[in-house]
């Protein structure tokens, strides 16, 4: 079985064409290849030897997942895809496109998955709510940016904020983020790229001491933990841990930490919890964002 080559870093593909007796310089030209000019097999690599290009199509695949749909806005400017994976298995990947305003560059973000489906249960989440599947591997994350790439859709940013936790598939979304940063892949700028979490506290702490500076966001929805427990009935650190985490990752990286808040008519969106929040925020550099909740089966759960 073929090894996808989404998943492998220029280090380990250093040594893969190594093994098979060429120069470490040609897994540079094979970066080039995919990552900047969009190459869809070893046969467009026309700089490579035959010989090597016809041994590494044996071992690598560069092919992307299949689009079972596609749901475009009206404006065009935000696309979702449905991508089937190798064992049958379905995740949504988002690219969302904003114009260019006067004195910027036009931002295009690519919302990925780390999981099929997820473990946490937020009861307003319609993915929560459908259980966990698993895992996904590197591959299969870099593979979503990918897929919009060969569109020729070159993203600015990319927010880990699909479906699943991706601090609970940590090495594979770390390796993600590595792939998708290395200069000689996609070169996306860590400050580009947002990890966003219902609240794993070990892994904000594990986040905090890497080299390279994500961004965070943070699930909180509830500035108290009974209500917070309702809404996400799997968290299991209290609202003054989380928050402690988030300190130490905005000390150690300089970057602010992002607060989303789902807003649930009658249920998290009252006065007295809105000061609620600022209190408990007061004198953290840190954004808050509120977000409308989408629609999902349970009727309780209204915009």
């Amino acid at each position: 079985m073929k090894q996808s080559i989404w998943g492998v870093t220029p280090a380990e593909l250093e040594d893969i064409v190594a093994t098979v007796g060429a120069e470490p310089y040609r897994a540079r030209q094979i970066l080039a290849w995919l990552y900047q000019r969009n190459a869809a097999s070893f046969d467009e690599m026309t700089d490579l030897p035959a010989g090597l290009r016809s041994v590494l199509d044996n071992r690598l695949d560069l092919s992307l997942p299949p689009v079972l749909t596609l749901q475009e806005a009206d404006d065009g400017l935000t696309r979702k895809l449905l991508l089937q994976l190798p064992d049958g298995e379905t995740v949504e990947t988002v690219l969302m496109q904003y114009p260019e305003a006067p004195g910027s560059r036009e931002r295009a973000t690519v919302c990925v998955s780390t999981q099929v489906g997820c473990a946490m249960g937020c009861v307003f989440c319609a993915t929560g709510q459908a259980g966990f599947v698993r895992n996904l591997p590197a591959d299969q994350v870099v593979a979503q940016v990918m897929s919009f790439v060969r569109d020729v859709h070159r993203p600015t940013n990319v927010v880990f904020m699909g479906m699943g936790e991706p601090l609970a598939n940590y090495a594979s979304m770390w390796k993600a983020v590595e792939i998708l940063n290395d200069g000689r892949c996609l070169g996306l700028g860590a400050r580009h790229i947002t990890v966003s979490t219902v609240g794993l506290v070990p892994g904000i702490r594990r986040l905090a001491r890497e080299k390279l500076q994500v961004n965070l966001a943070v699930s909180l929805h509830a500035p108290n933990d009974a209500l917070r427990r309702q809404l996400i009935p799997t968290t299991g650190q209290p609202i003054a841990e989380l928050l402690a985490a988030c300190r130490e990752f905005f000390e150690a990286s300089g970057r602010r930490v992002t607060f989303e808040y789902v807003l649930i008519d009658g249920v998290n969106d009252s006065r007295d919890l809105a000061r609620e929040l600022t209190q408990i925020l007061r004198g953290f550099p840190c954004h808050v964002n509120l977000i409308p909740v989408n629609p999902t089966p349970d009727a309780s759960i209204r915009r």
